[in-house]
């Protein structure tokens, strides 16, 4: 079993594409990515690139991945650290970078900034091994 953490971007993405992640992957993710996924989806209805109902069908298709939320005190101790180390001004992204440090294979991210700066701690696969 290959352990992937990902990211709001992703989940929304999984969603938007329909795919089913491979029965022998296992997702994980900070719990803050129900509050993220839930504020991607909002702000693309305010932008009108969504229906409330188009927005709503994403969160339910995310919330029936099979994804393991996981948030200690260990993972909020090393997020702290690896944003200290690039200087960013919150742990958000850290925390994936973190739990990836911590309990995964890989980290799954669409963004180039966050996939940079992970791939000097771990291993950033792309989203096509989900599937």
């Amino acid at each position: 079993m290959t352990r992937y953490v990902i990211g709001p971007d992703v989940a929304v993405a999984l969603a938007r594409s329909g795919a089913v992640v491979r029965e022998e992957h296992q997702l994980l993710a900070p719990a803050l990515l129900r509050s993220q996924v839930l504020t991607l989806l909002h702000a693309a209805v305010q932008r009108g690139e969504l229906t409330r109902g188009e927005a709503e069908g994403l969160l339910t298709h995310v919330r029936g991945l099979r994804l393991r939320l996981l948030g200690d005190r260990v993972l909020q101790r090393v997020a702290w650290d690896l944003a200290d180390r690039w200087g960013w001004p919150d742990t958000y992204d850290a925390e994936y970078v973190a739990l990836t440090r911590l309990q995964a294979d890989a980290l799954v991210t669409l963004d180039e900034r966050l996939a940079a700066a992970a791939s000097t701690v771990v291993r950033v696969a792309a989203m096509s091994e989900l599937t």
